[in-house]
């Protein structure tokens, strides 16, 4: 029989799980660093973004569905924005990863260019 921690634990999981994969799409992750920034409504997203308006309706659907931003009416249109201030923190953590992992990269490539002279 689980123990009631097993079970807390592979919900978190499967939460963390969901989570990430309603923020892995391209669009998703460019329509979030937008909203950190401030609410917009649809037609704000697509100007900024250069998108057509079914694809950036349908990447806001997905994170709404899985609760990342929140829309309220305003007037014919909706305004979204990001349900909680930490996903511009989470952004900005996968920014700083992405960046050592380029520096990680660039050195390596060095390394085989400087091996490569060598010959």
């Amino acid at each position: 029989m689980p123990r009631m921690t097993d079970v807390v634990t592979d919900d978190l999981q499967a939460f963390k799980a969901a989570f990430f994969r309603a923020l892995a799409h391209p669009v998703r992750i460019r329509v979030l660093e937008e909203l950190v920034r401030g609410d917009r409504t649809v037609q704000e997203l697509q100007q900024a973004l250069t998108l057509d308006q079914p694809v950036v309706s349908q990447q806001l659907a997905i994170l709404r569905a899985n609760n990342i931003v929140t829309g309220r009416k305003e007037g014919v249109s909706v305004r979204y924005t990001v349900r909680d201030p930490l996903i511009g923190e989470l952004l900005e953590v996968a920014r700083r990863i992405f960046n050592n992992h380029l520096v990680g990269t660039q050195d390596l490539l060095r390394q085989l260019q400087r091996e490569h002279r060598r010959r």
